[in-house]
């Protein structure tokens, strides 16, 4: 690379690719059921804790989780349609990676569950 080559920040470019970020949002809400689940899921929760007033602290761990759940279903998502994109017929490799990237959801869901779990009992009893 030259070394008198420098990159300059372009602040349109930036806003682009939030629009794209949000185009990839949009095609997941409109696209996958179990997304709008987790949706509905973190909603439930986060009146679950504003009803029972968890400490700043669980708030923290709380929207953690949520962060975590979504986060890995969006990247389930893309890692779904990469494999139907470069293998749309049947294939035992396919199916296994998507489910291994469907596994890190479940693992991610079970931790936000025992997490939950943890904080909202003592509330509860």
């Amino acid at each position: 690379m030259n070394k008198k080559a420098k990159y300059k920040l372009n602040f349109r470019e930036r806003l682009t690719s939030f629009k794209y970020a949000f185009q990839g949002l949009r095609h997941v809400l409109k696209a996958e059921h179990n997304f709008l689940i987790h949706l509905a899921a973190a909603t439930a929760v986060i009146m679950l804790g504003a009803i029972l007033h968890i400490s700043k602290a669980e708030w923290l761990i709380i929207i953690l989780c949520i962060g975590m759940v979504l986060i890995t279903e969006i990247l389930n998502t893309a890692i779904e349609w990469l494999v139907d994109m470069v293998s749309p017929q049947r294939n035992e490799k396919a199916g296994k990676i998507k489910d291994i990237a469907a596994a890190s959801v479940l693992v991610a869901a079970i931790v936000a569950l025992v997490v939950g779990t943890v904080v909202f009992v003592p509330y509860i009893f």
